[in-house]
């Protein structure tokens, strides 16, 4: 996998183009299934079970918010608040580093990380080449922004999803353990970032950029509605006793139903429906039941189970913690997640320090390499087609300064919740 994200992360059959990292998990899988070294009943079974390790209601849960959000994008919401930090700064570089640093640390507690990511880099991109500064200083801001602030809620990563729903944890618990850590890790990695470029934010800024508008009210007011009702039923979805992934499909086909009938209705409005459909992360599922299968048949052979036993020690934040962030740097950070559910499962009692841990380091794990999540993918490649000179080693030059300490300073404010 690694090497087709190095050596071909896209291939491109006629007109159509696809990233090929969900395609040796996949092979992998399918090998797996077809020598018989794990039973094809058990990973059936397995997949539609109603436990909550299924991994389809995880794919529902995630791709349904990533919907919502994916619409509000299209109507211009994004790019519109990215515009107003951008009159807000005026001429000063430093105020733009700011506003941006907050928009998009806001943003991706309520929607996805992978999101902010796909949105906002064309726009730094085009901005900066516009105003004719550099834009690395705010690209990576709005990477490290948008990878650490996704740890605060659970729909911030589909990470966050896989590990805390894989073992029960509602969403009011999830926070009361991920606060001190997100607020540790935004505040350290914020002020690494100012320190690396304070001196090219110290330039002037030349403001010339026109601002975006919403480009369709009543798409905009009704998506917008019904993401704050799905946030809102799936911080109370323990309290109503109602699946998560059950608010979100609802609230995702709710949204899906209005777009059709107002395309009906206002044809020149297709676009909206069309992109929206068209930037679903549909590769995430072959990548996430591919890995899944492959977990499932370390577990029947009994590997995971060693691994637990390497890790069970007195200080499972640091075991956890750091092993999981250089699993995820080695694998992707959801290969990982599936991995380390697996490992996590074999305590008798729920341990919430492991399980938290391993949130902390799929999300700072981006990082540090562009291995370490898709994410990390598909930023460099937005950059690449953008001619912004990024190389790996420059990555993760950036990453070894911004990720480790971000990554103690947020272990340690787990320590501190558990303390609560």
């Amino acid at each position: 996998m690694i090497v087709s994200v190095l050596a071909f992360p896209t291939i491109k059959i006629k007109k159509i183009s696809f990233q090929t990292f969900w395609i040796t998990p996949l092979i992998g899988a399918i090998l797996l299934l077809a020598t018989g070294l794990v039973d094809a009943s058990v990973v059936f079974e397995a997949m539609v079970s109603a436990t909550s390790i299924n991994p389809l209601q995880i794919l529902v849960l995630f791709i349904s918010m990533v919907f919502l959000s994916v619409v509000l994008d299209e109507v211009g919401f994004f790019k519109y608040l990215a515009t107003l930090a951008v009159r807000k700064a005026k001429n000063s570089q430093f105020s733009m580093f700011l506003f941006l640093y907050i928009i998009v640390s806001i943003l991706t507690i309520f929607t996805s990380n992978d999101i902010i990511v796909i949105t906002f880099t064309p726009f730094i991109i085009f901005f900066c080449k516009h105003a004719k500064i550099s834009p690395l200083p705010y690209l990576i801001e709005e990477f490290v922004a948008a990878n650490t602030w996704s740890m605060l809620l659970l729909i911030g990563n589909p990470t966050n999803i896989y590990l805390a729903t894989s073992f029960q944890i509602d969403f009011f618990t999830y926070i009361k353990y991920m606060f001190i850590p997100t607020i540790f890790g935004g505040l350290v990695s914020f002020f690494i970032i100012y320190f690396i470029f304070r001196k090219q934010l110290k330039a002037p800024l030349t403001n010339s950029f026109e601002e975006e508008k919403i480009l369709d009210v009543p798409t905009f007011i009704i998506s917008l509605t019904l993401l704050i009702i799905c946030v809102i039923l799936l911080a109370i979805s323990s309290l109503i006793n109602l699946p998560m992934w059950i608010i979100a499909l609802s609230c995702a086909s709710l949204l899906l139903i209005f777009l059709i009938i107002y395309v009906i209705i206002k044809k020149d409005k297709f676009f909206i429906l069309k992109e929206a459909l068209f930037r679903l992360p549909f590769n995430l599922i072959p990548l996430l039941l591919s890995m899944f299968v492959i977990a499932l048949t370390l577990h029947s052979y009994d590997v995971t189970t060693e691994i637990f036993n390497l890790l069970n020690t007195s200080q499972p934040i640091l075991t956890y913690g750091l092993s999981s962030f250089v699993v995820a740097n080695l694998t992707n950070n959801i290969p990982m997640s599936i991995l380390y559910v697996d490992i996590i499962a074999n305590y008798e009692a729920i341990s919430y320090q492991a399980i938290f841990a391993s949130i902390i380091s799929s999300n700072i794990a981006a990082y540090f390499t562009p291995i370490g999540a898709l994410a990390g993918m598909m930023w460099m490649s937005i950059l690449k087609k953008n001619d912004v000179k990024l190389s790996f080693l420059k990555f993760s030059m950036y990453g070894c300064f911004i990720a480790i300490p971000t990554l103690l300073a947020s272990l340690g404010g787990l320590y501190i919740s558990g303390l609560f």
